[in-house]
């Protein structure tokens, strides 16, 4: 249990960035015509938020069920490859049902936060790392959908950029870590 402990507390920020970039999917799903049950599905079955708003451009625009496909498969491939990369640090309790659960729930915070853990990664660290991100994704998407005819359309219209900023907040904290680095090992070849 404190594995789990840890990881929802490790969960608690990833989390807090996925309520509004998931509050702007929902509005923007209300506002191309689904229900809030429509945006919440989608959310449920597919936890990414790159291809969430890629299919719902596709859906806007009626696109082909193979354009949507090929989409899908290529912003999600990546996390084929962060899989294999965390595979090499589970610990032997990590069972092949385990991995299939698990795979769910892997998104770029979830690889970021467990693969920068030292040592082995066990099956609760990572449940419960996933379970609160989940709950926030889909508390996020329905709160959007809900709130998506009700907002003034300038409140939606701001919120649409959220999606950028949890980017910007996932890639610079880790571009000033690679800089330092990068200057700390230019600097021993000068």
């Amino acid at each position: 249990m404190n594995d789990f402990k840890r990881g929802m507390r490790d969960g608690i920020p990833i989390a807090m960035g996925y309520v509004p970039v998931s509050f702007t999917f929902g509005l923007m799903a209300v506002s191309v015509g689904m229900t809030w049950w429509q945006a919440l599905l989608i959310s449920v079955m597919n936890l990414t938020s790159a291809g969430q708003f890629a299919g719902l451009d596709i859906m806007a625009a009626s696109g082909a069920y193979m354009e949507m496909a090929l989409t899908e498969f290529i912003i999600n491939l990546r996390y084929a490859l962060m899989s294999l990369s965390l595979s090499q640090k589970l610990d032997r309790s990590m069972t092949l049902p385990h991995r299939f659960a698990i795979s769910y729930g892997i998104t770029d915070e979830i690889f970021g936060v467990a693969s920068s853990r030292k040592g082995e990664v066990g099956k609760w660290y990572f449940y419960g790392l996933i379970s609160l991100p989940f709950i926030g994704w889909q508390a996020g998407t329905l709160f959007g959908a809900l709130l998506g005819g009700v907002l003034p359309a300038m409140v939606s219209d701001v919120l649409g950029i959220a999606i950028y900023g949890m980017f910007l907040a996932i890639i610079l904290p880790q571009a000033r870590e690679d800089a330092a680095c990068l200057r700390s090992f230019l600097w021993r070849w000068r």
